[in-house]
């Protein structure tokens, strides 16, 4: 009986360490689209080219500012021609840990998300992957980009996306206090932070923002981690924050199952990409906070409670590699964007 006793508290003791990962130095990558560092180079300059716009006014790093939080702190983001979109841009850094992208998990993969935002009329607005493949092969400097990353000097859609996913796999924040303190540096956190912790995983939290990114276990490729928001609706913050107005998943599914369904978002860096939820509604930290413990726990916290979490969550904040903005190729005496 001791020995039972002895394996069982043993085997709690394992759980609960397995529980907390420090997030990995390096993502994984699809067999068809390993990176490499031609790759990562072609995707980072496509990445901040607005050229890939109809306008030209419009980058991917417009609304995933890699030089902040990898959003742009606004509830919408505007597109080329000033329309909003219809949901808060998630963070681009350690995306390539989600288990799928965008808020509805409608692309399975960085490969598809790319695509999307590109043809897409409210964000950057050409009206078809040819379009966009067009305007990139009147750049020449491209040409020979394209042929270190992928051994052609061929530009079509599907390499354009893969360069852009290499670069998003780089796009990685290790070594914030909390991986040190799971690492073994027991001062990495305040001792806020660490009841915070604690309560983050007794409040329930943990049960949906587990692993290495905080946004659910690790899924088999194209398969989401998906939670129902709000799960308890009969309180005020519903109202106060619209949040049964936007349908979630099944907008792209057209399943009622699916209603009100979303992605389960990363908490890495949390406190540097405010406004939060898929409609940017709430615009600090501890009101985040205490929205998530009532719609999905239904649990009211006391304000001592909801700072600790808000400290915990703040040690979140990880190292983000230094970027620096890449030339972009030219044409040179003449322009290929309308007056």
């Amino acid at each position: 009986m001791k020995k039972l006793l002895a394996t069982t508290a043993l085997m709690i003791s394992m759980q609960a360490a397995q529980a907390w990962e420090a997030l990995p130095e390096k993502a994984p990558a699809p067999a068809d689209n390993p990176v490499t560092t031609a790759k990562v180079e072609l995707g980072k300059t496509l990445y901040f080219d607005p050229r890939l716009s109809v306008n030209g006014t419009q980058s991917c790093n417009s609304c995933h500012n890699v030089m902040a939080g990898g959003d742009d702190n606004r509830a919408f983001s505007q597109g080329a021609t000033g329309k909003l979109g219809g949901r808060s841009a998630p963070t681009v850094w350690n995306a390539a840990f989600q288990s799928v992208q965008f808020w509805d998990g409608r692309a399975e993969s960085l490969e598809a998300q790319a695509a999307g935002p590109i043809t897409n009329p409210v964000e950057m607005g050409m009206p078809s992957a040819k379009a966009a493949e067009d305007r990139l092969k009147q750049i020449p400097g491209y040409k020979a980009l394209f042929k270190q990353a992928f051994g052609t000097e061929e530009i079509t859609m599907d390499l354009i996306t893969k360069a852009i996913a290499s670069y998003e796999r780089t796009l990685i924040t290790p070594n914030s206090p909390y991986d040190r303190f799971v690492k073994g540096d027991k001062q990495a956190l305040t001792a806020e932070q660490q009841a915070g912790m604690k309560l983050f995983e007794a409040v329930g939290c943990a049960s949906c923002h587990s692993g290495a990114n905080f946004s659910g276990p690790t899924m088999a490729p194209g398969q989401g981690f998906y939670m129902s928001f709000p799960v308890f609706k009969d309180n005020a913050y519903v109202e106060k924050y619209d949040l049964m107005k936007d349908k979630g998943r099944e907008e792209a599914t057209g399943k009622p199952e699916d209603a009100h369904k979303y992605r389960v978002p990363t908490l890495r860096n949390i406190a540097l990409t405010a406004p939060y939820f898929h409609n940017g509604s709430v615009k600090n930290l501890d009101e985040a906070v205490r929205v998530m413990a009532k719609t999905q726990l239904n649990k009211d916290l006391t304000e001592e409670q909801v700072q600790k979490i808000s400290a915990f969550l703040e040690g979140l904040t990880g190292e983000f590699p230094e970027q620096t903005l890449p030339r972009l190729p030219g044409t040179h005496g003449t322009t290929l964007l309308a007056p």
